[in-house]
């Protein structure tokens, strides 16, 4: 339980962690998109995590599906952001 909740807390924090350092190299479109993708499958990565603990461990989470929800709408946001970034993005 304690290492799941080590990954949890990793690819949680990946999550923002990404989108500050790709912001950084936004001068570079290429490299914006690479740390913009990491952040999207660290979302979904989160996802998965939420879900494997509810099913192994179903009192430790009260209502996993109001967290994989809200993971869900923000990655459809990174995505959604992504493609902009590589339609619109002007270096």
């Amino acid at each position: 339980m304690y290492e799941l909740g080590s990954q949890l807390r990793r690819s949680a924090d990946s999550v923002p962690t990404n989108i500050v350092e790709g912001y950084g190299r936004k001068r570079y479109k290429a490299d914006f998109i690479k740390f913009l993708t990491y952040s999207w499958a660290s979302c979904l990565e989160s996802v998965f995590h939420i879900e494997k603990i509810a099913k192994l461990y179903p009192e430790v989470i009260e209502d996993p599906d109001v967290l994989i929800s809200r993971y869900n709408e923000l990655s459809a946001k990174i995505f959604n952001f992504i493609k902009y970034v590589e339609e619109n993005w002007k270096t």
